[in-house]
Formats: structure tokens, sequence, C-alpha cells
């Protein structure tokens, strides 16, 4: 099957004269996750976000289309919308669509001339947070289904839930799930587009994500800070304390998680893609990060951890990592006396394979650096969020063809399944709330788009050749 030539130039009009012009908007709101604005509900910024895409959505005038902003009571709203079978497309199965409209906070390092809130339109690339994450999502979701009713394709029944809590690790989307499962009828394929691709080249899948366990680690040794000349030698270091801690954990020469507790098979289809994904691209596996300049003397940047194309792919993707990612206790340099300080707090992120219990990890986590503390020093490991990973069904022959044929009409070029390295905690209940539903899990977060970073962007040649391979998809659907 072919998309109709009518369908394209439908969507690639769609983007160019109006969909830009909507996220340019979008980007202007700093509708933060509730994590990181807890006024979310009286500044009001989602709630905006979540009227003006409903507002555009009934502007498309697809037919019998319905689309709902709902909110259940103290929790984030969210949009559910459904456009009724076309063309004879129908079974009793329907496309579920996933987005979000929610934010990660402004971070600092944005260039000159650009800021979070302030979009900017440079070479193609729309920048400005929260366009590629997630912003785009409705718009492309509404414009695939329209084009294929404008051009007169056959679609199945299409659904949309698209939330306000994502960034914040969805802890309000099971009960969203809940409430409109009745309305979401047998869901047959599911299309999250909220990921990432390798490069911009070709249509990219995501077959697995990662898990996560977080916490706070604090170690306290003294009331109050004394003279380091005077106390140290006699009073622990809390901060050499965390360093023995960690140690407990993670091989600070290699970064190699050291419990089994933490680590998981990788499957020999994920390996094989990982080998397919690392042919495709080779060094750009870690030429996509901005690494300094290197100190050792050499010409050149920090080194990866692997320069393995293949075991960089399966780092990122099945292995567990440590990230500290804060700190608290630590005064600012210029303001550091000669103070051994009373404690050090450092906030922890674990990614865990995809098939890791996440419960099960992060009390592992806190028996580890809890049990047996150094010189008999007060350690706690409070734990704050943990999330499962995401390991996808096997692959239906029908969504494999229809991948490879969009693909090819997009971008000219085959595509490819990788997994990543973040958690879609969305995907996950999902997948075992409907565990013979299909998956197709995608997006535009390339190469350098650096979501949740400064200099956040939305490739718009990209975003507007995906959303044609997924009106391809959702036409060739078989749920």
């Amino acid at each position: 099957m072919q998309l109709p030539d009518t369908a394209r130039e439908f969507i690639q009009k769609r983007w160019r004269d109006d969909i830009v012009a909507r996220l340019t908007d979008y980007i202007r709101v700093p509708a933060k996750s509730p994590a990181f604005d807890p006024d979310w509900a009286a500044h009001g910024f989602l709630d905006r976000v979540v009227r003006e895409a409903r507002d555009w959505a009934l502007a498309q005038k697809i037919a019998g289309f319905e689309i709902d902003i709902v909110s259940l009571p103290g929790r984030t709203p969210c949009i559910f919308f459904r456009a009724p079978a076309r063309g004879g497309g129908g079974s009793d199965g329907t496309v579920l669509f996933y987005g979000h409209l929610d934010k990660q906070p402004e971070m600092t390092g944005w260039r000159e001339g650009f800021g979070p809130w302030q979009p900017v339109l440079e070479n193609g690339r729309l920048y400005g947070r929260g366009a590629s994450d997630d912003g785009y999502a409705i718009y492309a979701a509404l414009t695939a289904i329209g084009a294929l009713d404008a051009s007169g394709a056959s679609r199945p029944t299409c659904v949309g839930l698209i939330e306000t809590c994502e960034e914040s690790g969805s802890y309000d989307l099971p009960a969203y799930l809940d409430a409109l499962r009745s309305r979401m009828g047998r869901i047959g394929l599911l299309i999250a587009l909220d990921s990432g691709c390798g490069d911009y080249e070709r249509l990219w899948t995501t077959t697995s994500l990662r898990g996560m366990a977080s916490g706070l680690l604090t170690v306290e040794v003294l009331s109050e800070g004394v003279h380091s000349g005077s106390a140290s030698g006699v009073v622990p270091s809390s901060f050499r304390i965390l360093r023995m801690l960690l140690d407990r954990f993670e091989d600070a020469r290699t970064g190699e998680v050291l419990d089994p507790a933490f680590q998981a098979a990788i499957p020999a289809e994920r390996v094989q893609q990982a080998h397919a994904a690392g042919s495709v691209l080779g060094d750009r596996i870690w030429q996509q990060f901005p690494f300094a300049p290197s100190g050792d003397g050499r010409d050149g940047h920090t080194r990866p951890m692997s320069d393995d194309s293949v075991q960089a792919i399966l780092n990122r993707t099945w292995k567990p990592t440590l990230s500290v990612i804060g700190a608290a206790g630590l005064p600012d340099p210029q303001s550091a006396g000669n103070v051994l300080r009373p404690k050090t707090s450092l906030k922890l992120s674990v990614r865990l394979p995809p098939t890791t219990d996440s419960e099960r990890a992060s009390a592992r986590l806190q028996e580890l650096l809890e049990t047996d503390p150094p010189y008999g020093a007060r350690v706690r490991f409070e734990a704050d969020h943990a999330a499962d990973g995401w390991n996808a069904p096997a692959t239906a022959s029908w969504l494999e063809l229809s991948l490879r044929e969009a693909s090819q009409a997009a971008y000219g070029k085959d595509p490819v399944a990788m997994g990543e390295g973040g958690t879609i905690p969305f995907i996950a209940m999902l997948g075992k709330k409907f565990p013979d539903v299909q998956f197709v899990i995608t997006g535009v977060l390339g190469p350098q788009s650096n979501a949740h970073g400064p200099n956040e962007f939305l490739d718009i040649d990209y975003a507007t050749k995906l959303t044609q391979a997924i009106a391809h998809v959702v036409a060739t659907a078989k749920v």
C-alpha cells in the first residue's frame, strides 16, 4: 500500500502552514510538570496548553470526532479523543495514540538569544522547551488521521490520550486509564510519539525502555560543622563515607553495577537489533553528546565508556547505571570555609534493565546503602521514585511490513529498531494492562535535540515525514 499523494500533501501543508505556528505558541507557555511546579493548578499553564490543543483539534473537522478535557479531582488534566473508523477500515479494534503536554524545567546553558520559553526557528529547527518532548504529538496524530480522511483512505477507529504528568512519572495516568478504559475500545495498536530517533534519515522504533529507581542518600557525622584542621583525621568525612557506600553498588573505575539484583539477561533479538543499529550509527552513537575537551594532553575530547558502537547501545539500553544528579550540604566554592561539614546528601538516579522489577531494585538499593554504615555514621536512603522499564512483545508480521513500507515511502530507507535508555512509565503501565497490544514507540528526539537540557529543538522536516509514516501505519493497521 502507498500513502496517497493527497495525504502526503495534506501533511506537508498542515505542518508548514499551521503546526509550526501552534508549537511556537506552545513553547511560550511555561507548562512545567507538577514535579517542577507544585502550584501548577493555580498557575493554570497546564490547563492552558490542554485547552489550546483541544480548540485546535476541534477545528480540524474530522467526521464524527469527539474530544474532551478530562480532569479527575486533584489530578492533572488530560485530553481524550476518538475518531471513528472510516472507509471500511474498521474491525472492533482501535489504535491508541499517546503523548503529553507537560514540560521539563528551564535548565541553564541556552545559547544567546535562545531560551526555554522563547521559540526560535533556525535552519528548519524549532528551538524551545517542549515542542519535541512532547507537544507535537497531538498535532501529528490528528494530522495523520485528517490526512487519511481527506484522501479517502480507510482506517480503523483511533483514540488518543494526551496527559500532563509524564515528566513527573505519570503518577496520575493509572487513574485516567481506569476512568477511560470503556471509551478506548479493544486496543490493537499503541502509537506513542514520545521517544527518540538515532538519526534524521529513517523511521526509528523503540523496542525497550529502561526502568529507574531514585532517591536521596544522606550521610551525617556531626550535629554541626567544625574546624577541619581540628577535626580531620579524627572525625570521618561524610563525603568519604558516601564514596565508600557508592563503592558497594558501583565499580568507580568502569561504571559497572556490581550487585546481581540489578542485572538482567539481554534477549538475543535485542542484541541483533543493537548490531543493526550500530552498523547504521557507528561513532554517531557517542558523537551526539557534547563531550568536553580532553584534559589528559591528548587531542580530542573526553572519551566514551566504550568505543564499540554495539556495546555502547547495549550499555545505554540494557545495562544498569548510576548517576548522581544532585547534591546538598556542599557550599559554593567561593563561600566554602575550612570546615568539616556535618553531612552530605546526594540525589541518586539508577537506570535499570527493561525487565528488572523497579520496586525490588529500590528496596535492594536501600539495603545496600544503609546496612552496616561505616564508622556507625547516620546513613539514610529515602527512595522517592521507582518505575519499571519495558520490553516490547514480538512484532506482528503485518506491522513489520507496514513499518518498512512507511519508512521507505517517507525517508527512502529501511527502519531501524533500537532500545532507549530513558523511562516512559506509561508504556510499562499499558504493556502490563494490555499484554497483547502491538506497539509503535517512536519520536523526534534525535542527535543534539537535547530534550530536558538547553537548546532543545524539533527538526521540522523529520517530524513532517514521521507524520507521513504514522499515517501509513494507521492505514495498514490490522487491529
